[in-house]
């Protein structure tokens, strides 16, 4: 049966940590210069709306290394520009390619592609979830703390995608996170009460009460790709900055994470993200992992539930 990860709820907790280990695994062997090719035959439609670095560069070079072939879309090339139905263009690149990842504004047109598509389906971004992000994210919190259960994560600033993702995490693994975002800017209200399943769950208005003694300090751009706010949320959004000052609140071995881009002098100062406690290099790598473990797991020959 072909699977999908349009958001981290298509996974059970095991699935999750499973990726989670193969990520960390196939990043030891690729230091190794082990060759794999279990891939080796297939090929990856990166669908993108959406501008990237990391993401698809990530995805690339994990089919690549995985022995496959990518061909990249954006929408303005397709006949998606053109309006034709998301079912069609589903059911053709079925007929192509062995998987799609998609990096687009609009969760349901995922879900839509998902649904007629006789291929798994990735989202590789949508204005509602990043899961894929979270697992990398994850993987990084593993790889250096050695563990996920009892660690305090905390969130700090924009209730975004990415905030979103990290809530069906948390609610799915059963995680502490701590979550502080400006009144107004709050994770969807169908999130929210989602998150109430994982009594681990906080969200407040103040940033020290989440970043007090965490493990893990996790922030964002406070702009999303597609928002014309930006003097507003820079004003309303000033004390969630994850400075030196705030940092001081955390464990004093807390890691710092950031999926970037980041807004050095906003969301984060570069004393910060330019500081020891820093790990966003290696979780910007990790995703790289990552993306290799998902796309052995839906498209090679891994067990699927």
């Amino acid at each position: 049966m072909k699977r999908d990860i349009t958001s981290l709820l298509d996974l059970t907790k095991e699935e999750i940590v499973f990726l989670i280990d193969k990520a960390i695994k196939l990043k030891k062997e690729s230091k190794k210069k082990q060759t794999l090719s279990p891939l080796q035959g297939k090929i990856l439609a990166l669908v993108f709306e959406k501008p990237s670095t990391r993401t698809r560069v990530s995805f690339e070079v994990a089919m690549y290394q995985l022995g496959g072939q990518v061909v990249f879309l954006t929408k303005d090339v397709t006949q998606m520009s053109r309006q034709e139905p998301t079912k069609d263009t589903a059911r053709v690149l079925s007929r192509y390619v062995d998987a799609i990842a998609m990096r687009t504004f609009s969760q349901e047109l995922i879900n839509e592609t998902a649904k007629w598509a006789s291929i798994p389906v990735i989202n590789a971004l949508s204005n509602k979830y990043h899961p894929c992000q979270v697992l990398s994210d994850l993987t990084t919190v593993k790889e250096f703390k050695g563990q996920l259960e009892g660690l305090k994560i905390a969130w700090v600033g924009d209730g975004n995608n990415v905030a979103q993702s990290w809530i069906n995490a948390a609610t799915k693994l059963n995680l502490r996170l701590h979550m502080a975002c400006p009144p107004g800017y709050e994770p969807d209200a169908d999130v929210l009460e989602r998150a109430k399943e994982n009594p681990n769950f906080t969200l407040t208005h103040d940033p020290i009460e989440a970043v007090k003694e965490a493990d893990v300090i996790n922030t964002d751009v406070w702009v999303s790709m597609g928002e014309e706010t930006r003097g507003k949320k820079k004003e309303v959004f000033k004390p969630y900055q994850l400075n030196l000052e705030l940092l001081s609140h955390a464990k004093s071995d807390a890691i710092v994470m950031h999926c970037l881009p980041a807004h050095r002098g906003e969301e984060i100062t570069d004393e910060v993200i330019e500081g020891p406690q820093s790990v966003v290099w290696a979780q910007a790598e990790n995703k790289l992992h990552l993306h290799k473990a998902v796309l052995e797991w839906l498209v090679g020959s891994e067990p699927k539930k």
